[in-house]
């Protein structure tokens, strides 16, 4: 089992910034992957970005690309998201969620086994 659990949401001002973490623990040795997810009120679940737990391989949704920077910190077993010139749309909880294979799609939300419990984003206007 992995255990994840998200920090760092708050309200923010549009064009402002804000970094969300994850911190992993169990089993985190399985892990192959990270991913951001996020859920605004009356959407369904989206895919943001995602980054291999060794290596370099990262992905991006195009609505965050050039804005969102996913990142890690294998010591702490932990992946953060830097968010830069957010924008209302970006109002969510974002989901921190971890995955075991590698033959799964970054946006494919159902291949992921982790999942955190979510931290409020909010960018007022």
């Amino acid at each position: 089992q992995v255990q994840l659990v998200e920090s760092g949401g708050e309200l923010v001002q549009a064009g402002g910034s804000l970094r969300v973490s994850c911190a992993a623990a169990g089993r985190t040795f399985s892990i192959c992957c990270m991913g951001w997810f996020r859920q605004a009120p009356g959407k369904e679940r989206e895919f943001v970005a995602g980054i291999a737990w060794r290596g370099g391989a990262t992905a991006y949704a195009d609505s965050v690309k050039d804005r969102f920077t996913i990142s890690r910190d294998n010591a702490k077993n932990a992946v953060f998201l830097q968010m830069d010139n957010l924008k209302p749309e970006d109002t969510a909880v974002y989901y921190c969620a971890a995955r075991s294979n590698w033959g799964v799609g970054w946006s494919n939300g159902y291949g992921y086994d982790y999942w955190g419990q979510g931290t409020q984003v909010t960018v007022s206007s």
